[in-house]
């Protein structure tokens, strides 16, 4: 039986009197009803748990793919903050016995790379969603995430992230990243090819709205 995705988020501040009216947005992906994403979305169902830790500024980036990722992904828990609370962070990442992972490039002085983890059924993925300068940050604010095996990826192909600009040529999606990483854990890359077909769209869909030069 499919497990509900879950979401948790820090509270919203009340909109004042004066503030003007939002437009009608989509309840499923949370974007303005115009630019749903909920058409791209493709269900998976991963053998790894998945938790996806999204820094606030990502929140109503309209290219941010942690959104599409979440929705995706059954059974996925996103939780939005900078800094978390220790107990709340702990529970989130050891929900049902789970061995969280970390999903995190090779930087002097972390954790060893993942060796010797229980099966897949008793993993948990743990994605930053974030800059890399905002995750390092999130990495420094909050000490459980210091501690967690890491999961670095290499030798990925091209990113299809053409409405981003990335800092290394290397540098995958939120979405792209955390598909491979999951294959790699749960060792089914093919359960997870929906994904980047999710992705896929969701990139057609926000490329269209850049404006393209007019010719003179």
């Amino acid at each position: 039986m499919a497990v509900q995705s879950r979401l948790f988020s820090l509270p919203r501040q009340p909109m004042s009197s004066s503030s003007s009216p939002r437009r009608a947005s989509c309840t499923a992906c949370l974007r303005a009803r115009s630019a749903c994403i909920c058409a791209w979305v493709r269900p998976v169902e991963a053998v790894p748990a998945l938790l996806i830790l999204q820094h606030p500024l990502e929140v109503a980036n309209a290219k941010n793919s942690a959104r599409l990722l979440h929705l995706c992904v059954q059974g996925s828990v996103l939780a939005v903050g900078e800094t978390f609370e220790p107990a709340a962070l702990d529970a989130l990442l050891y929900a049902d016995g789970r061995t969280p992972v970390l999903l995190y490039p090779e930087t002097l002085g972390f954790p060893a790379p993942v060796a010797g983890l229980p099966p897949a059924s008793h993993l948990r993925l743990v994605v930053l969603d974030a800059t890399w300068r905002k995750s390092r940050k999130m990495l420094h604010l909050n000490p459980a995430l210091q501690t967690l095996p890491r999961l670095a990826l290499s030798d990925m192909p091209p990113s299809n992230y053409r409405i981003r600009k990335a800092h290394a040529p290397d540098q995958l999606s939120t979405l792209e990243a955390s598909a491979w990483a999951l294959g790699q854990l749960g060792g089914d890359q093919a359960a997870l090819a929906p994904l980047f077909d999710a992705f896929a769209g969701f990139v057609d869909q926000q490329a269209a709205y850049v404006p393209r030069p007019v010719s003179i």
